[in-house]
């Protein structure tokens, strides 16, 4: 659905200092049909510039974007037409109906004029706001109007959506309610591309991410293989009843063991190889003379493992 080839963005250094500010970096992804994909990033690695390139409103540096298989700086018009996006900051019309402002976009889309009712009250149900069809927009939530934005973004019945930052300023409530539409969304055969800096957001809706920072993507790929990848293998920890056993040097000194992070009595490491190997490893621990008490597996959040990644940390 989205295809980026070395994708490039570059600006000029502000003050009229030499050198340049790299805002992407030979960006190479892609995005499959029916996926919810999230790139994540701290403010200012370069997720809005990227969304931005997709969606044909800025033009690359260097590199390439298709859309559903068409060039979005070749041939535009056309590549939006397969998307629809909404920026974290959007413009409503206060003094506008729901159904007023729908219908300007609609015919924005150059839909036919003819199908435009039946499918603004189609896309209102979707999204949930058949209750302020006729209200005006001054006097929705905001998480109202967020629906209101998603439903200006998919009039035009797109197979992607575009999102940036789609659940920040959000309350709890709006924000679960939104992720649920669209996690429906996608289950009805949307595809989502979602930029966000909220890694519980990732965590619970996307089947793939990129982590992008200063311009360069880190990982990128399914979560589950990302999350297994970045971990390096299986993360244990392991707690001793007693003090007095050199638990940090022994298991240093363990073929496939990394990442040891250890005080008297516990531990925490990352080991390489199936259930086997960490039942070789528990016997010969308890054979050294270890009184092991405790062994479980570290489930790791991607809040977590982005930290480790981004601080430089492989283990």
């Amino acid at each position: 659905m989205i295809h980026l080839e070395h994708l490039t963005k570059e600006y000029d250094m502000p003050g009229g200092k030499a050198g340049k500010l790299v805002a992407a970096s030979s960006l190479d992804l892609q995005v499959a049909q029916g996926e919810i994909f999230g790139l994540i990033g701290p403010n200012g690695a370069g997720k809005t510039t990227t969304l931005k390139m997709i969606c044909g409103l800025l033009a690359p540096t260097a590199g390439r974007v298709t859309v559903h298989g068409v060039d979005v700086e070749r041939r535009p018009e056309e590549a939006q037409r397969h998307l629809g996006y909404l920026a974290d900051f959007f413009s409503v019309y206060d003094d506008l109906t729901v159904w007023e402002y729908m219908d300007y976009f609609a015919h924005a889309y150059k839909m036919p004029p003819a199908k435009i009712p039946a499918r603004i009250d189609e896309v209102i149900r979707q999204v949930g706001l058949e209750s302020k069809r006729d209200s005006f927009i001054s006097g929705l939530s905001r998480g109202m109007k967020q629906r209101l934005g998603i439903a200006r973004a998919i009039v035009h019945n797109p197979p992607l959506l575009v999102l940036d930052e789609p659940t920040s300023g959000l309350d709890p409530k709006a924000r679960h309610e939104l992720k649920q539409l669209l996690v429906e969304m996608n289950r009805a055969g949307t595809t989502l591309f979602i930029t966000t800096h909220i890694l519980s957001d990732v965590e619970e809706m996307c089947t793939s991410v990129a982590i992008l920072e200063k311009g360069v993507l880190l990982r990128c790929g399914p979560l589950a293989s990302v999350m297994q990848e970045a971990r390096g293998g299986r993360r244990i920890r392991v707690r001793l009843a007693s003090a007095g056993f050199a638990l940090r040097e022994w298991l240093a000194a363990q073929p496939g063991v990394a990442g040891v992070h250890a005080s008297e009595t516990e531990a925490q490491f990352v080991l390489t190889g199936d259930d086997s190997r960490t039942a070789q490893l528990v016997a010969a621990l308890v054979a050294a003379g270890a009184p092991l008490c405790a062994l479980e597996d570290v489930s790791e959040s991607l809040e977590q493992l982005y930290s480790r990644i981004s601080s430089g940390e492989t283990m």
